[in-house]
């Protein structure tokens, strides 16, 4: 089985968590992509979706999804998303697709947060994959001297602007130990949006495509 072919058995596997009538979130990438297509074919036996990108909803819109501005909706059941990665708590790291200011907004107002990966996604230790970083473009050169003196090494994404008009600087050489305490700390870095962790509310259902077919962790 391909990475691509267990990409969609979890996108296709989280059809089980969207109820009839519901308001669905829909978070952003490739594997998210798989679990559009596959909300299509239900399209008729939900109200919508909110949506974690501009990317999303084009996709959504296109299939005959109708999707709502998250301002309309108070509260829905469950938010699918991927991860870049997960580690056994559940927490991840998000926004390799430069999109996770939203996606951390959606997943706040879901009552469940379903996160579909293929086997890849899956770590011991979070931080081999960069931690990206939103930021206020006139804050860029300031935030980077601080994620320096958290014992990262940031990088500007060039040619990168997010569906907010900011830049996103990508974190590496770290190993997060604490991802709750990082993200904290980060964000409360001044000209910072928001961090790719997501530890406060991480993933309350994991689906994971492996060769061996679609696996299920709930925390």
């Amino acid at each position: 089985m391909t990475q691509d072919e267990m990409k969609k058995a979890a996108g296709w596997a989280a059809l089980e968590y969207v109820e009839q009538g519901a308001i669905v979130g829909v978070g952003t990438g490739s594997t998210v992509n798989h679990f559009i297509d596959a909300l299509a074919t239900i399209k008729d036996d939900i109200e919508g979706a909110v949506s974690s990108s501009e990317a999303s909803t084009e996709k959504m819109k296109s299939l005959g999804i109708e999707v709502f501005d998250l301002n309309s909706v108070p509260e829905f059941d469950v938010y699918v998303d991927g991860a870049d990665e997960i580690n056994g708590h559940m927490d991840m790291i998000k926004g390799g697709g430069a999109a996770l200011t939203r996606e951390k907004i959606v997943a706040a107002v879901a009552k469940k947060f379903v996160c579909i990966v293929d086997n890849t996604k899956q770590v011991d230790i979070l931080g081999e994959f960069p931690l990206p970083v939103e930021v206020i473009p006139m804050a860029r050169s300031y935030v980077a001297r601080e994620l320096v003196k958290l014992g990262g090494d940031p990088v500007y994404r060039e040619g990168v602007v997010t569906d907010n008009g900011n830049v996103i600087l990508d974190v590496y050489n770290m190993k997060i130990m604490d991802p709750k305490a990082l993200e904290e700390k980060i964000n409360a870095i001044v000209g910072v949006v928001t961090n790719g962790l997501f530890a406060h509310r991480g993933a309350d259902v994991l689906l994971v495509g492996t060769p061996e077919g679609v696996k299920t962790i709930k925390s």
